[in-house]
């Protein structure tokens, strides 16, 4: 979606907020390096029989970054744009995330190169479950625990339970979150993500002192995550102004239906926005540059950088996807005083949620929605103000200021574990 401009490398944008935010605690540079390297890389190409005989052989990965709070946890992702520098990446962000919402957890991401569009179930089902049996030895409840991520969703999950579960002779439903409510799947999880990106427009725009019925809003992306997060916010009373996905941006300055527009994407063929009817049409990169007060991008990394920063108008960005402001536009945003809440806790609703559905399964005892939605949005409130006192207490902006409590409780926990 960042059309021409050129690509970044999440891994480096991570590693320059991380070394910001050891210089600031005063960290030991060889302990800190301890916490910046994941703590194991798997690696597997993996042959999977196509629907027309041919053998296709796929690269995937699964790196566990950190378990010193706990299991590590992370989302597996199709797609073509997978690399081993963005695995890497995103699962030191679940790290300092679950960090961040003091959950139990250590950070882990997976990927597999492949474009799940043009596959078809059977496909899917066969490399999925040919994946699971190649991280038979790194999956497990008290090991690692994948969930959904771009590219793939509740059926995968189910696939990974069951091949799992067939390995080792029995039910294990807490191997993987983001299930099926029949098979053992939380109530309110779907929405978890958009829910914490609401929960953080709404403290943050209560910080400025804006009242949400005087605000506009463009959100970028209408995946689960930008779809769900438009709804939600829009039911407070601020006026989403533009929408957009693969087809393009979608503007109207009298405010867009989001129930209107995720109806429309339901009934599509093509699952996207494409013909979707609204004042005028944009593009992605039109979308960023708006004269809204929020602006929330939910699509993919690297779409917020140097390049563009400094046509950003809105007062307040906040991150729904991973990585989607590079360490080079930072400083930007901050010289134009644009309070930005950053992905590692703006996005942590999702993981936090995953945290409920494998307590849950564990417990074999299964909340209400209402509960679920209560304790994640007290966990999201309680996470923001603690990073927004931190960013007053440093002095610096609200990324570095989660950056610093997520590496200052994961260093505290390794050197009381003293495991080297």
């Amino acid at each position: 979606m960042n059309g021409g401009s050129p690509r970044y490398n999440p891994l480096e944008s991570m590693n320059r907020r991380f070394d910001a935010a050891v210089e600031v605690l005063g960290l030991d540079h060889q302990f800190a390096n301890v916490l910046r390297v994941p703590d194991k890389v798997v690696m597997a190409n993996i042959p999977v029989t196509m629907d027309n005989g041919n053998i296709q052989v796929f690269e995937a990965y699964r790196v566990v970054h950190s378990d010193h709070l706990g299991p590590s946890k992370g989302g597996i992702r199709y797609s073509m744009d997978v690399n081993l520098d963005e695995v890497k990446a995103l699962a030191a962000w679940m790290t300092w995330k679950c960090a961040i919402v003091n959950i139990p957890y250590g950070g882990a991401k997976g990927g597999i190169k492949c474009d799940p569009r043009t596959m078809s179930k059977g496909e899917l089902e066969r490399l999925t479950r040919a994946y699971t049996v190649a991280m038979k030895d790194v999956f497990g409840p008290e090991q690692d625990i994948p969930a959904p991520d771009m590219g793939t969703g509740q059926q995968e999950m189910a696939w990974i339970v069951d091949e799992y579960s067939k390995i080792k002779g029995q039910n294990a439903w807490a191997v993987v979150t983001g299930k099926p409510i029949v098979l053992g799947g939380s109530l309110g999880r779907v929405e978890a993500t958009g829910r914490g990106v609401m929960v953080s427009t709404r403290s943050a725009l209560a910080k400025m002192g804006l009242k949400p019925t005087e605000v506009t809003c463009a959100v970028q992306g209408f995946g689960n995550v930008g779809s769900i997060s438009a709804k939600l916010i829009a039911q407070m009373g601020v006026k989403i102004v533009a929408i957009s996905d693969v087809s393009g941006g979608y503007y109207d300055s009298n405010g867009i239906d989001v129930e209107a527009a995720i109806a429309f994407v339901a009934n599509s063929s093509k699952r996207t926005l494409e013909g979707f009817t609204c004042e005028r049409n944009i593009s992605n990169e039109e979308l960023l540059e708006l004269d809204v007060t929020v602006l929330v991008p939910a699509a993919m990394e690297d779409q917020i950088t140097p390049e563009n920063a400094h046509n950003i108008k809105a007062k307040l960005i906040v991150e729904g996807a991973n990585g989607p402001t590079t360490a080079e536009a930072d400083k930007i945003l901050d010289d134009k005083g644009i309070l930005v809440v950053p992905d590692i806790l703006a996005n942590a609703g999702g993981v936090t949620v995953s945290y409920f559905e494998w307590v849950q399964n564990r417990l074999g005892y299964y909340w209400t929605e209402e509960r679920v939605n209560r304790r994640a949005d007290r966990a999201m409130k309680m996470a923001f103000d603690n990073i927004y006192n931190s960013s007053s207490k440093y002095g610096v902006n609200m990324r570095l200021a989660a950056y610093i409590v997520a590496l200052d409780k994961v260093s505290s926990v390794l050197k009381l574990r003293g495991s080297f």
